[in-house]
């Protein structure tokens, strides 16, 4: 049993970064929306987010998602706390990705049973997707640099460690010239402001 498993903020305090070139309701409809193609693309993987807002949680649930909920661990803690329930529930592999992927179409094709799947994002600097065996004890450490965390995490315990590298899945909205990645833009965004 494969599952995926989405890290999700607050929809109202996303996207921060974006705010020279979207308002706030913008930006939080963004970050809907990047969320909602990420759940779409689960395709056999059973969809889990794991969250912290009450929103969130209602959102997910909306969109035939489980919820775990795990508020004020901050991002890393709260991923292997989710993993960790997807062990106890009887899932063999997680695939965590991002709830801010441009392109996530085949991202229910990565997962490889008994090996660590990493797709760094376009800077290779960042772990956009992963996929880990549940049971091996993977120590999720995000921020600058998570890419060779993760493949040294995967050596650690002496796992094999693939890498894939998709321009689709590398391809998160973060900053303002990640706009330009989106297949088509949002209808609910206006355009970009001077």
């Amino acid at each position: 049993m494969r599952a995926l498993l989405v890290p999700v903020k607050s929809f109202a305090d996303a996207k921060v970064r974006l705010s020279d070139v979207l308002s706030a309701a913008e930006r939080k409809e963004l970050a809907r929306q990047l969320a909602e193609g990420v759940l779409a693309a689960a395709g056999e993987l059973a969809p889990f987010v794991v969250c912290e807002d009450p929103a969130v949680a209602g959102w997910a649930e909306s969109r035939g998602a489980g919820v775990l909920w795990n508020p004020g661990v901050g991002l890393s803690r709260a991923v292997n706390a989710g993993v960790a329930e997807l062990a106890a529930r009887h899932f063999t592999s997680a695939v965590v990705a991002h709830s801010d992927l441009a392109r996530p179409e085949g991202i229910d094709t990565i997962a490889l049973e008994g090996a660590v799947v990493l797709v760094p994002d376009l800077r290779e600097d960042g772990t956009n997707v992963a996929c880990v065996p549940t049971a091996a004890g993977f120590r999720f450490s995000y921020g600058a640099g998570s890419f060779d965390r993760h493949r040294r995490e995967a050596g650690r315990l002496g796992l094999p460690c693939v890498v894939v590298h998709d321009r689709r899945l590398a391809a998160d909205i973060d900053v303002p010239e990640d706009l330009q990645l989106l297949p088509v833009r949002p209808v609910a965004l206006s355009a970009e402001r001077s």
